[in-house]
């Protein structure tokens, strides 16, 4: 569970007390899931990139924001990388992501001026899914590893992910834009999280996890790396955060997060959650 201790914005690398790490405290699972997420949040300035064509011509402190979230994010890459490295001398954080950023080439990031939701406020629900996903993930990393250092980092990253999520729920809400449908709603958010099965996450999973020397015998397929992924962090997570992801994702898009819709969205994912670590489980002990 939590130490209960809440972290303020504005945090560093030098706040990270690197001295404190427990190298028999790492978890190889935990290693792999923190692996992945290092390239993930380290590849922002695409999104930066991206969110600003989306929001050409807007107030200029929302480009600030956007710019200062992306900010953010490089450096949660580069506190988990740096975590990896010590945890696994054998990872190199800088190649792994060069690959990475050859492997995944998201075609939005480079074509087009608009949203791919097909409106700012579209973009806004599926960024505030994104966070949702991400402030959930490392709520959990901090509950349920003993490593201290990364137990520090997962915590300061999981309270900057819930105030990205509150920064862009606020964009959401003072959009000047028509409000959407709750249909149109609900087809962005959970179209977003159905996207969790694209390419990104797998690809960050094998460049992180596979060294490139055996890229030859082991290459990158998309269904293969994504159920890794999804084995690999599904037993990281307990029912609470569960729960409060469903909550942060359905709200922007309309639905009363205390509501039945809600409840009954949280069992189903948890009973899939638990699938998931099963099958991470029989492939450790096989």
């Amino acid at each position: 569970m939590t130490d209960g201790v809440i972290y303020q914005a504005g945090w560093t690398l030098d706040d990270i007390p690197w001295s404190r790490f427990d190298p028999s405290k790492v978890q190889p699972v935990i290693l792999a899931a923190v692996k992945a997420a290092s390239l993930v949040e380290y590849n922002a300035e695409d999104y930066v990139a991206y969110l600003t064509r989306v929001y050409r011509g807007q107030p200029e402190a929302t480009l600030r924001s956007i710019e200062h979230w992306g900010n953010e994010e490089i450096q949660h890459g580069l506190a988990l990388g740096r975590w990896a490295e010590m945890a696994d001398p054998g990872f190199d954080f800088t190649a792994a992501f060069a690959r990475f950023h050859t492997l995944y080439r998201a075609p939005h990031f480079y074509n087009g001026e608009g949203s791919v939701r097909g409106s700012r406020r579209g973009e806004m629900i599926a960024r505030c899914v994104v966070e949702s996903g991400t402030s959930s993930l490392y709520s959990a990393l901090r509950d349920t590893t003993e490593e201290p250092v990364l137990k520090e980092i997962a915590g300061r990253i999981a309270a900057d992910e819930f105030r990205h999520y509150r920064l862009f729920y606020d964009i959401l809400l003072a959009d000047s834009e028509p409000d959407l449908s709750i249909w149109r709603k609900l087809w962005v958010a959970f179209g977003r999280v159905g996207e969790s099965n694209d390419d990104e996450l797998p690809c960050a999973y094998y460049c992180a996890n596979v060294p490139a020397a055996e890229a030859s015998l082991r290459p990158y397929r998309r269904q293969v790396y994504a159920r890794a992924y999804r084995n690999t962090i599904a037993g990281i997570f307990r029912r609470h955060h569960v729960d409060r992801l469903v909550k942060m994702v359905v709200k922007p898009a309309g639905i009363d997060p205390s509501g039945r819709i809600s409840r009954c969205a949280s069992a189903v994912l948890w009973r899939a959650f638990r699938i998931h670590a099963a099958a991470g489980e029989r492939l450790e002990t096989a």
